[in-house]
């Protein structure tokens, strides 16, 4: 089995915290009607993910998907990048 180094990339995110909007969050009345949770709509066969506080959402690379992250697999995976 071949061996491969992830490559390092830069991604935007954002904390969710209870009732606060975070960029890729679903905010649609009809979908909020459907599913109250808060939730993301994935790239991956439109599916819907519910997030929990302190849950991270990632923009994929085209910025138009996100994804969500729990907070210890976030730690793990990236650090801070200094502007």
């Amino acid at each position: 089995m071949a061996k491969f180094r992830k490559r390092p990339v830069v991604i935007e995110a954002d904390r969710y915290q209870e009732n606060k909007f975070v960029r890729g969050m679903c905010n649609e009345v009809s979908c909020l009607r459907f599913n109250q949770n808060p939730h993301v709509h994935t790239i991956h066969n439109g599916q819907i993910v519910n997030l929990e506080a302190g849950d991270w959402v990632i923009a994929e690379p085209d910025g138009e998907h996100f994804y969500p992250c729990k907070p210890d697999i976030f730690e793990a995976t990236y650090e801070a990048v200094e502007e």
